[in-house]
């Protein structure tokens, strides 16, 4: 809040296993992701293959968690937030449901872009049009990677001031239109099982075909370097 306060802003991007895996394949959004203000680790596999090559990172930071503790922080020292992503009328929910967990909190917009926004450039600038409008100090932009990576890197430049989070499910969340994995299931790790376990036919092919290969090679990676370090 206080870059906020100094009129600085930035986006931040939230790393999990399948952001991970996508850029390790895909340079251009490897360079993406790079380029954000503050990269913080969504997924306890990356905290777990960081403790493993002996560089271990603080704690996991979910984007999930992000859009309440940074809606908290702007209901405290008023700013005001901007809900981009979800179903229509998820956002809305989503604003209201904010402001009554933190009263005082400031929605100064919600919008729901329609499929296809993306490659529409007159739909792109509307929505750069309504952010200018709202004049928000956070725009939470919930439309998965790397759809809301490449929204963001196109709208922050025009917006100096604001930050941007990229937060996957978590306007949904925030709705209530989609239940959050229990505290203890996104502590150890099992956050996606949770979720698979709810969508199997869309996440099944996503978990467990792409990202849990990828997981386990990373903790492999993790511990062939940390042995390496040891014998050097």
């Amino acid at each position: 809040m206080e870059a906020g306060r100094l009129g600085i802003g930035g986006w931040i991007v939230t790393p999990n296993i399948d952001i991970c895996r996508l850029s390790r394949r895909d340079a251009a959004l490897r360079s993406l992701v790079a380029s954000a203000s503050l990269i913080v680790p969504d997924g306890m596999p990356l905290v777990w293959a960081s403790r493993l090559r002996g560089d271990p990172l603080p704690e996991r930071v979910a984007g999930g968690s992000l859009i309440f503790s940074l809606s908290e922080a702007a209901a405290r020292h008023g700013r005001t937030i901007y809900l981009l992503g979800g179903k229509p009328g998820v956002p809305e929910q989503a604003g209201e449901e904010l402001r009554r967990q933190y009263p005082g909190l400031a929605v100064a917009g919600t919008d729901s872009p329609p499929v296809g926004f993306d490659s529409d450039p007159d739909a792109l600038e509307a929505i750069r049009a309504r952010i200018a409008a709202a004049a928000p100090d956070i725009v939470y932009v919930g439309l998965g990677c790397p759809k809301q990576e490449h929204l963001i890197s196109r709208l922050a430049p025009s917006f100096p001031a604001t930050w941007f989070l990229g937060c996957g499910a978590a306007i949904p969340y925030a709705a209530k239109a989609m239940p959050r994995p229990p505290r203890w299931m996104r502590q150890a790790g099992l956050a996606w099982l949770f979720r698979l376990l709810r969508e199997p036919r869309r996440l099944f092919r996503r978990y467990l075909i792409h990202d849990l290969p990828f997981a386990v090679s990373l903790l492999t990676e993790a511990v062939v370097v940390r042995l390496r370090q040891r014998g050097g």
